[in-house]
C-alpha cells in the first residue's frame, strides 16, 4: 500500500451522556467483544496500510491500554508499526488538541519522517468494513487532491449530524456543509479521507500559520471551490457511534443476521482477545435473539439484547431489548429494558429500570457490586 493511516481518535461527544465519561468514543465497546477504533484499525491492517497512527486525547486511558500490543491488527513488525500519539508539552506548544487538524500538525513529523506518497485518514467512531485501497486507486484516477469516502443515507435519516455532502455529474464536491441545520442532501461524509502527503503537509502548516485547527471546515470546505475534491461512496453497512441512541441502534443491528455475516466474512475485524472462559448458562436460563460474550454468566430470560464481556445475571431477571456493558453484576429479579448499562457496576437486585425504543435509558451501577 502506498499511503500511512490516521485515526484521529482523541474525540468526545456530549450526546454520549454518562457513556462518555470513563472512556473515549473511540474505546466504546460494540457488539459484544470489539471496541470502535477496531473497525479503522482492522480497515487499515486488511488495506495493507502497514503504518498507522492513532491520535488520542479525551479520557485515553482505556484506549491506549486496548491498544498497548500492536499485534492484535498485524501491526508488530520491523516496517512501519502502529503509534500512539498524545498531546505533550514542548518548548514550542503546551497545548492539547485544538482540532482535528491541530492534532495532525502537532505531530507533523510523523508525515514528514514517512516516504509513502499518500496518507489514509479515518475516524476512530465508525463501524464499518472497507478496502482503502480501492478509494485510493480511484483518487488517483480522478487525479484528485482530496478525496472523502461518502454514503448515500436512506431517506427519512437524521443526518443532522454529519457533514452533508452535495456532488456534480462527475461525483467532484460541490458544496459541504458539517453538520447543518437544514438537509440539503443525503450524502454524509464517513470521516474518512486520502490526500496525497505532502499536499496535506502544505495545507496543515498554513492553516497552523492562520491559526485554524479544524480539518473539516479549515481545509476540505474551505478548499472545495479551489482544489479537486471528490466524493468515493461505499454501500455497505456504516454508523458513526457519537450519541447514545446510535450507539445503541449500532448494538442492536448485529442482532441481524445479515449484519453478522457481513463484519465475520472475510476480511475479518480484529480486536484484543482476552483469555476468558466461554459464555456459561444455567439451568432455569432463557435466551434468545441475544450476543452473549465471554466470561458471562446468564441465570434468567434474556431477549434481543446484547452482554458484554463477564456480565452476570441473577435469577429471576428479564433482559430485553437492552446493551449490558462489560463486567456488570445485575442482581436477582431485576428487570431491564431499552436499556445501556454502564460496564463495571452492580444492580441491585429487584431493580426496574425501563426505557423506551425512542428514548433509550443509559444506566450506571453501584460501583461495589458486592454491597447488595
Amino acid at each position: 500500500m502506498r499511503a500511512i493511516g490516521i485515526i484521529l481518535a482523541g474525540g468526545n461527544s456530549t450526546k454520549m451522556m454518562e457513556l462518555s465519561n470513563k472512556r473515549a468514543i473511540a474505546a466504546m465497546p460494540v457488539a459484544g467483544s470489539y471496541r470502535a477504533i477496531d473497525f479503522a484499525l482492522s480497515n487499515m491492517s486488511n488495506s495493507y496500510v502497514q503504518k498507522v497512527a492513532v491520535l488520542t486525547q479525551y479520557n485515553a486511558r482505556s484506549l491506549n491500554e486496548h491498544l498497548s500490543s500492536s499485534k492484535w491488527w498485524d501491526f508488530g513488525r520491523k516496517q512501519g508499526g502502529l503509534f500512539v500519539f498524545n498531546p505533550t508539552i514542548t518548548p514550542d506548544n503546551g497545548f492539547w488538541y485544538q482540532g482535528t487538524a491541530d492534532a495532525i500538525a502537532q505531530n507533523l513529523n510523523f508525515l514528514k519522517s514517512s516516504h509513502e506518497p499518500y496518507v489514509v485518514i479515518a475516524s476512530g467512531d465508525g463501524v464499518y468494513k472497507m478496502d482503502y485501497g480501492k478509494a485510493l486507486e480511484y483518487h488517483i484516477n480522478k487525479h484528485a487532491d482530496i478525496t472523502v469516502v461518502t454514503k448515500v443515507m436512506p431517506d427519512g435519516t437524521d443526518v443532522s449530524r454529519f457533514g452533508i455532502v452535495k456532488v456534480d455529474e462527475n461525483n467532484r464536491i460541490t458544496d459541504m456543509e458539517e453538520k447543518p441545520l437544514l438537509k440539503k442532501s443525503n450524502r454524509v461524509s464517513i470521516g474518512v479521507y486520502i490526500i496525497r502527503r505532502r499536499q496535506l503537509i502544505e495545507l496543515l502548516e498554513k492553516a497552523t500559520s492562520e491559526n485554524r485547527d479544524d480539518l473539516v471546515t479549515d481545509i476540505i470546505i474551505r478548499y472545495k471551490d479551489v482544489k479537486n475534491i471528490y466524493a468515493y461512496d461505499i454501500d455497505t453497512y456504516w454508523n458513526n457511534i457519537s450519541t447514545v441512541e446510535s450507539y445503541f441502534r449500532t448494538n442492536m443491528d448485529f442482532l441481524k443476521k445479515e449484519v453478522r455475516d457481513h463484519f465475520r466474512s472475510e476480511p475479518r475485524i480484529y480486536s484484543k482477545v482476552e483469555d476468558l472462559a466461554p459464555a456459561k448458562f444455567n439451568p432455569g436460563s432463557f435466551v434468545r435473539n441475544s450476543l452473549v460474550a465471554s466470561g458471562s454468566i446468564v441465570n434468567a430470560h434474556v431477549e434481543n439484547s446484547l452482554l458484554f464481556k463477564e456480565v452476570f445475571v441473577g435469577s429471576g431477571c428479564t433482559i430485553r431489548n437492552s446493551v449490558i456493558l462489560n463486567d456488570v453484576y445485575i442482581g436477582d429479579g431485576t428487570v431491564i429494558e431499552n436499556c445501556i448499562v454502564e460496564a463495571h457496576g452492580a444492580i441491585a437486585p429487584g431493580s426496574k429500570y425501563i426505557g423506551r425504543p425512542d428514548d433509550v435509558l443509559v444506566v450506571t451501577g453501584a460501583d461495589d457490586k458486592y454491597s447488595f
